[in-house]
């Protein structure tokens, strides 16, 4: 069974830290790419950041470029979103999705181009 499972949400102040886990099963979690997407109350769903399938490219939103940091680990079938500097305007359910692409290729930041999503994560900062 196919699945991506988020973690590691919660309620944190301003300036705080939290580290999202994105486990995944059922597929070769080595031929996929994987991003990070949110959504806020109202707001249209955002490209957060992406990680390659070695890790080789990443990229980020410049809204959270400097404070967060993607990685994986292709033995755990973990992808982690370390998330520094928190500031309201983070606040929003945090999902995790993976894309089939080929070994060396950049990651993308569209989400139609996404083949599976997690459930989500609830992150809320506010003091």
């Amino acid at each position: 069974q196919l699945q991506l499972v988020e973690s590691g949400g919660g309620l944190v102040q301003p300036g705080g830290s939290l580290r999202l886990s994105c486990a995944a099963s059922g597929f070769p979690f080595n031929d996929y790419a994987i991003g990070w997407f949110r959504q806020a109350p109202g707001k249209d769903r955002e490209g957060v950041s992406c990680i390659s399938i070695v890790a080789v490219s990443t990229f980020y939103a410049d809204s959270v470029k400097g404070r967060f940091t993607v990685s994986r680990d292709n033995a755990k079938n973990t992808v982690w979103l370390q998330m520094n500097s928190l500031k309201p305007e983070d606040t929003a359910v945090y999902y995790c999705a993976a894309r089939k692409t080929g070994l060396f290729r950049r990651c993308v930041l569209q989400g139609t181009e996404y083949d599976y999503w997690g459930q989500g994560t609830q992150v809320t900062v506010s003091s």
